[in-house]
């Protein structure tokens, strides 16, 4: 079976995997991917790089919408790396950065969930095209993915804060 990709398909798709991978990864390693440390910075080269070649990859010959997906993902970033910085956000600054990065790789997976089900296997795609049960099957773990893990991360970061006023009233045992 022939490649459909074209040479820009295929260093675009490269290089999101990569991205996704750096992503997984800082979560794993972070508990949030980071803007400030070395993982989160890859990240978000990775996934600027991703989004820019996104763009002039015109399978159906317009604009769709994996391309405002990847518009969105260019404001969400700056916005994720700089809210700390805005003041009048107080605490609650920490919990939007992390929604805000989590936000990114959700959309990021969103595409990868479409373009991965309507082109693998090579001779049957497991999807016809986006309204596939399979794809709705998969965006829908994917949103209770974001969901538990924006959760789990809003969970630590309340949890470091409690540690910090030195909280020590006792739970029930």
């Amino acid at each position: 079976m022939p490649n459909h990709l074209s040479i820009l398909g295929i260093i675009h798709t490269a290089i999101s995997v990569i991205a996704i991978s750096v992503a997984l990864y800082a979560l794993l390693r972070d508990g949030r991917i980071n803007p400030m440390n070395g993982r989160g910075r890859w990240y978000i080269f990775l996934t600027v790089v991703t989004c820019l070649t996104a763009l002039p990859i015109m399978k159906t010959g317009h604009f769709t919408q994996a391309h405002a997906l990847a518009v969105i993902v260019l404001v969400v970033v700056p916005l994720a790396v700089y809210t700390p910085s805005f003041k009048l956000l107080g605490k609650s600054a920490a919990y939007i950065q992390v929604f805000l990065m989590s936000l990114t790789l959700f959309f990021s997976f969103i595409p990868a969930i479409v373009e991965t089900l309507t082109r693998l296997p090579i001779s049957s795609p497991i999807a016809g095209g986006p309204d596939s049960p399979a794809i709705q099957m998969g965006l829908m773990i994917l949103v209770i993915l974001f969901v538990t893990g924006v959760s789990y991360q809003f969970f630590r970061i309340w949890s470091r804060g409690k540690k910090a006023k030195g909280d020590n009233t006792v739970g029930l045992a």
